[in-house]
């Protein structure tokens, strides 16, 4: 599974649990427009910590936080190299 297709599977799978219609998601799509709110993301970050071995955004001070679903997942991929 890539990197981007395990960020997608927690992205549904957290709006399914927490009852939140999620928006499709393309690399443009604010974050903020996304349906889920900020306990969903937190459990996103959680679970993909876990998932993949890296949280990004501990690994620098300089990290800041995405703001569009394209630039989550290319920060999850450029962690993981």
């Amino acid at each position: 599974m890539t990197v981007r297709s395990e960020i997608v599977a927690q992205f549904a799978q957290v709006a399914r649990e927490h009852d939140k219609a999620l928006a499709p998601l393309t690399d443009d799509l604010e974050l903020l427009d996304s349906g889920l709110d900020s306990l969903c993301f937190a459990v996103v970050v959680a679970r993909l910590e876990d998932l993949l071995e890296v949280d990004p955004f501990s690994a620098s001070e300089d990290v800041l936080f995405p703001v569009t679903f394209g630039e989550f997942v290319g920060l999850y991929e450029h962690a993981e190299k």
